[in-house]
């Protein structure tokens, strides 16, 4: 059985969508990132102790866009994934991979100034950095949405829940305004059953 370590909010979601995208059975284990005392059994499996992590039998992986070329690799073959000789597959792996590197890791810079920095320092140089860098990454995934309505063309691919996850951080944590085509294409990802079935899962078992 697969597993899943993971949290509400965390990079998670984007390897419990897939996993319901893809139809695969799964058991999701939630870790409390806030605890005063982390689980032995959580930091075992990993102990940098951040989300998400994966194991699948004698498998154990970090870092959720790894997490989903494995699954998708290890599982498929699946529509999530172009072959290499698809036509879409260079823009493929650019936005799956920006979604992370290029979008939700400088997120997280001026995201965790704001809540967590002492108030004189929230709006530090590399939190201002940070978001610039992101602005200017937006404007490559604006202009793929100018000519298509997915980031790899006319269909839903891993790639958009990399994305999707990114632009729901930027809009809903990090005070990022989304324009009105970011918007539209964050009704159309997350207008999907699989999402809604990844959230219901992913809100299972925690305390309200």
């Amino acid at each position: 059985m697969i597993t899943i370590w993971g949290g509400q909010t965390s990079r998670s979601i984007r390897a419990v969508w897939l996993l319901e995208e893809m139809g695969l059975p799964y058991c999701l284990r939630h870790v409390d990132m806030l605890a005063a005392e982390k689980d032995p059994a959580w930091l075992a499996v990993n102990p940098g102790d951040f989300l998400p992590a994966l194991q699948d039998g004698d498998v154990t992986m970090v870092e959720s866009v790894a997490i989903m070329e494995y699954l998708m690799g290890r599982y498929g073959p699946t529509l999530l994934q172009p072959s290499p000789d698809d036509a879409a597959f260079p823009t493929y792996q650019q936005f799956l991979h920006m979604g992370e590197a290029g979008l939700a890791t400088l997120i997280m810079v001026p995201l965790v100034s704001g809540f967590i920095a002492p108030e004189v320092e929230r709006d530090n140089w590399g939190a201002r950095w940070a978001r610039e860098c992101v602005e200017r990454r937006l404007l490559l995934v604006r202009r793929q949405l100018a000519a298509a309505p997915y980031m790899a063309g006319d269909r839903f691919t891993a790639a958009d829940i990399s994305v999707t996850y990114a632009l729901n951080l930027a809009a809903n944590h990090a005070g990022f305004v989304l324009s009105d085509a970011e918007q539209g294409y964050l009704t159309r990802t997350t207008g999907r059953n699989a999402y809604t079935r990844a959230i219901d899962r992913s809100h299972e078992g925690v305390a309200a």
